[in-house]
């Protein structure tokens, strides 16, 4: 069975659908007891925008075993793909019960804060799960977003500033660089955001937007 899970697991790394899915379901016939091969059919549904699916199989999962973190963890996100967010939370939460210094889990719960317009509770999820994983980019994102969001411009640069340095193509961290030298006055370094910004992605319309606005502003003056 071990054999058969990691080949399968191998499979859906390389986008091979169907094979993973064959071995996860050999996986669960030949034993039926065991939550894992049930919680990695889930991740594959997931993994195939199929969040109302893989529902099924981690609940099937968590009545095996009713502390299986990856079962836990995978239904909340599902119920999150489904946008039924306080349900996921409530997951999430209980997951953190039984492992409460994964950095995933902090991030998922301030994505799910983010969209129950709770900006306190998602500030300090995704400063916790940056502080657990520090090469976590989209957490380390997403806490600049939260600094900026309440004002805390010098700070979230930072966050944007070390972004980039772990990341030097993206393009949505160099944005906001943009955006903050331009709340700083300071147009010739948000020039110079937002073109390498859209050197990153060319279809960057807040990017190209900034960019005009300040090209109009310089050719004013001039």
């Amino acid at each position: 069975m071990e054999d058969k899970i990691q080949q399968g697991l191998d499979a859906l790394n390389r986008g091979q659908y169907e094979d993973a899915a064959q071995l996860f379901n050999d996986t669960i016939v030949e034993s039926p007891e065991d939550p894992r091969g049930y919680t990695h059919f889930g991740h594959l549904l997931v993994s195939l925008e199929k969040p109302e699916k893989a529902k099924a199989f981690y609940e099937k999962a968590i009545s095996l075993t009713e502390n299986h973190l990856p079962a836990i963890y995978g239904l909340g996100n599902a119920l999150y793909n489904l946008g039924e967010y306080k349900e996921a939370l409530e997951k999430y939460q209980y997951a953190l019960t039984l492992d409460n210094d994964n950095s995933d889990i902090y991030y998922m719960m301030g994505l799910v804060y983010l969209n129950l317009n709770q900006s306190g509770p998602a500030l300090a999820s995704f400063q916790r799960a940056v502080e657990l994983n520090q090469e976590d980019v989209d957490a380390r994102f997403q806490y600049g977003l939260s600094l900026a969001h309440i004002g805390q411009i010098d700070l979230a640069k930072e966050q944007f500033q070390k972004v980039v340095s772990i990341d030097s193509k993206h393009a949505d961290a160099y944005y906001n660089l943009g955006v903050a030298a331009m709340y700083d006055e300071d147009e010739k370094s948000a020039e110079q955001y937002f073109k390498k910004t859209l050197s990153i992605q060319k279809n960057h319309m807040l990017a190209a937007n900034g960019l005009k606005n300040i090209e109009q502003r310089l050719n004013e003056r001039n």
